[in-house]
């Protein structure tokens, strides 16, 4: 692993997201008569796409915008430069994650998920039209100048596209962004504006209402055995999704792959930790061959151009004992990705697993501070954003310290708020390992290390520790208990909802 790689500068990333933050902020103010400070956001917007076949269109926007005359398409011609600059910033991170571990590129040829979906019509065009007019009017507010009036627009938009379920995507991003909005509303008291988060949620959904932007992504199928390497947990008040990474090798002897399968379900705000597992086990026999530490043989499995696979117990089958770690050694070095969609390509959303070994840990003084926002994103389109379940030791408030591995005398720092609290992983055992799988990311402008699990020396013996080791049922004292609290809150729930029903 080249780690001297991950501190180098990557060449006009800066001024590409300089571009993106200066037009970010002209949306705090609004875009209905920006004041003279704005006009560099759209202006500056337009001249870092001036060499693409974006430029003649941006200009023009840029130009009306900056008059006060912007209109739906040219706020739409903004929104896609945007993205196409987050998109540009992206690519260049991501080859450079490719030189750091030495692994092949992802092959382009591959195509898009929903390459050819430009020209599909439009579902449901009036709803779409009502949703672009809802956030073109956010934009010409600003954020400074939200209230429940403009926020609670949205209501009957979202409320008719929920209905379909070919609308849902977008209909759940509006609706977690417009939760969002109003519960700061009124913009003009806000201390702090998130202002990559809301200008990430409201780029993205304003390209999701053009035709054929949210069509299903093309399928293939995938045959072969899949070894899993560990599962990411994104956890929010009201829903839980597990996403596991896995290197799959196809039974035809073709080259091994990245790929992704996740589940997601409903849940009470009162379910948290380890009895987040038993709400998503029903759902994916993949959950438990994790927790076994098993592969997975796959027969006709449906898998996304992007590497998602989209799981279905019928097929798949469990397969021979597979340990993470000598999956991490052996087949993930070899392992290409898939290429990436172009609304879905954006920093935040780098999730690339990695294996670094050879470290030393140390703790440094610092934490998140107030400004220390992660990027809208993320990844994932509900825009609540991550809950921060926190690590066990660490529950009850910021952390003082953060984990920094030092490879090879370069600095990795330890995302540990990402540590999910539904496992054994935490952040103490992480400052004992000698060996850590995890995913690479990007945040704020450094490279973080994600943990999925580690190998740690216990009475002689190499000992793993898993995020995902109670995926599939545990035996371990602090899990059962978690589960079986987590058990009788359900119970409970259950009870009351039947009666209302009842009634």
């Amino acid at each position: 692993m080249r780690a001297d790689l991950l501190l180098d500068d990557v060449d006009g990333l800066d001024e590409a997201l300089a571009a993106v933050d200066g037009f970010d902020a002209s949306l705090v103010g609004g875009l209905l008569r920006p004041q003279p400070g704005q006009a560099d956001g759209p202006a500056g917007l337009a001249a870092a796409v001036a060499g693409t076949p974006l430029a003649a269109r941006v200009a023009e926007a840029a130009e009306k915008t900056v008059a006060g005359a912007g209109d739906e398409e040219h706020f739409v011609a903004l929104a896609a430069a945007r993205t196409a600059l987050l998109g540009a910033a992206h690519d260049a991170l991501v080859l450079r994650v490719d030189e750091v571990v030495g692994r092949p590129a992802a092959d382009v040829a591959d195509g898009p998920a929903d390459a050819g979906a430009a020209g599909a019509p439009a579902h449901a065009p009036n709803l779409m039209v009502a949703a672009r007019s809802w956030l073109c009017d956010l934009a010409r507010a600003g954020w400074r100048g939200i209230d429940h009036d403009l926020v609670g627009g949205a209501a009957p938009v979202v409320s008719a596209m929920l209905a379909d379920p070919a609308q849902r995507r977008l209909a759940t991003l509006l609706d977690g962004f417009a939760a969002e909005l109003a519960a700061c509303c009124p913009g003009a008291a806000l201390e702090r504006v998130p202002v990559r988060r809301w200008a990430d949620l409201w780029s993205r959904a304003l390209l999701l209402t053009l035709p054929g932007a949210a069509s299903a992504p093309a399928t293939g199928s995938a045959t072969g055995r899949l070894l899993p390497l560990g599962v990411d947990v994104h956890e929010h008040p009201t829903a839980v999704q597990a996403q596991v990474h896995a290197v799959f090798e196809p039974a035809d002897g073709g080259a091994p792959r990245l790929v992704r399968a996740s589940v997601s379900a409903p849940k009470p705000d009162t379910v948290v930790g380890a009895g987040l597992w038993q709400l998503l086990r029903p759902h994916m026999s993949l959950l438990a061959a994790v927790g076994e530490g098993r592969a997975v043989e796959l027969a006709g499995m449906p898998v996304t151009a992007e590497g998602d696979l989209l799981w279905d117990d019928a097929c798949a089958r469990p397969g021979a004992e597979a340990d993470v770690f000598a999956t991490a050694r052996v087949a993930l070095p070899a392992a290409a990705g898939y290429a990436v969609a172009p609304l879905d390509r954006h920093p935040a959303r780098i999730a690339v697993p990695v294996l670094v070994e050879g470290y030393r840990v140390r703790e440094e003084a610092g934490g998140r501070g107030e400004d220390g926002e992660r990027e809208g994103a993320g990844g994932r389109e509900e825009p609540g954003g991550r809950e921060e379940p926190g690590g066990r030791e660490e529950a009850g408030g910021e952390r003082d310290t953060v984990v920094v591995l030092d490879v090879a005398g370069c600095r990795l720092r330890v995302d540990t708020d990402r540590v999910p609290a539904a496992g054994p992983l935490t952040a103490k055992a992480v400052t004992a390992s000698g060996a850590c799988l995890g995913l690479l990311r990007w945040d704020a402008g450094e490279f973080l290390l994600q943990p999925l699990a580690v190998e740690r020396t216990s009475r002689g013996k190499s000992v793993a520790v898993h995020a995902g080791a109670w995926a599939g049922g545990t035996t371990d004292k602090a899990g059962a208990r978690a589960e079986k609290a987590a058990t009788d809150a359900v119970k409970v729930l259950r009870e009351r909802a039947g009666k209302l029903l009842r009634k």
